[in-house]
């Protein structure tokens, strides 16, 4: 009796652990993976400076994730409904979105600039946007910048980076504005030859891991990014993918 009683007291033991394990949710991250060289695909996987540094964080602090690929402006929202756990897609820190989700500390000072086909010498500096068409990343802080700061013919607001180059090169627009390091490494290697960056960068934007409010992942990653930068860590995957030192 007592050994059919043991016998069972395990079995239950198992189902509830079991149970336990079914309904545990894994960590799920946003990700844009037209952004290089934060994120995007080679052979279908995965690679990327913000790629890499999520998974270093990742390892440090002991967690198992997995990536959700998503539109850019359907980040926010997905972090608002709390159907994704944190996103890092070169996200500029900012008043609005700092108002419904919550932001690590900033790992990476960026910028806008404008990006020309390798010919234009007319389009130098922003104001030399008055009257063109210009392509731009929809949801982003360039389209808000635009608005506020040019009048133009036209603003073409396109999905993902792919599309702002094709737009660019097919002529449908004199240039495209937008964060500085996708056009950088745009410019410097598929690009090369047919466009070019111009003027200096606008708005220094700080980029930033976004986690819904309250989160308590802010905390742990936080930690672990501080201690990277403190270590080195942080500083040999920047010049990785950047080719120099953090400033």
């Amino acid at each position: 009796m007592k050994r059919g009683m043991k016998a069972a007291m395990v079995l239950g033991l198992a189902l509830i652990l079991a149970a336990g394990t079914a309904g545990a949710k894994d960590l799920v991250v946003g990700v844009d993976a037209n952004f290089m060289p934060f994120e995007f695909k080679v052979d279908g996987k995965l690679t990327g400076f913000d790629v890499e540094l999520f998974e270093a964080l990742a390892k440090e602090i002991g967690i198992d994730f997995k990536w959700q690929t998503m539109d850019f402006n359907g980040i926010i929202p997905a972090l608002q409904s709390r159907s994704i756990d944190a996103a890092i897609a070169g996200i500029t820190i900012k008043s609005e979105r700092e108002m419904v989700v919550d932001f690590s500390h900033p790992y990476y000072d960026s910028g806008l600039i404008i990006l020309v086909d390798a010919d234009d010498d007319e389009i130098k500096v922003l104001e030399d946007l008055e009257g063109k068409r210009v392509a731009t990343k929809l949801g982003t802080t360039s389209v808000d910048f635009l608005k506020s700061n040019v009048e133009l013919k036209e603003l073409k607001l396109l999905p993902n980076t792919d599309n702002l180059f094709m737009e660019l090169i097919s002529g449908g627009v004199h240039a495209v504005f937008f964060d500085s390091p996708p056009l950088l490494y745009y410019a410097q290697n598929q690009g090369k030859g047919k466009v070019k960056t111009v003027g200096p960068l606008y708005q220094g934007q700080p980029y930033g891991i976004a986690f819904p409010q309250g989160s308590d992942l802010r905390e742990k990653v936080n930690i672990a990014l501080l201690k990277f930068m403190e270590e080195g860590t942080y500083a040999k995957l920047y010049e990785k993918w950047f080719g120099e030192s953090p400033k």
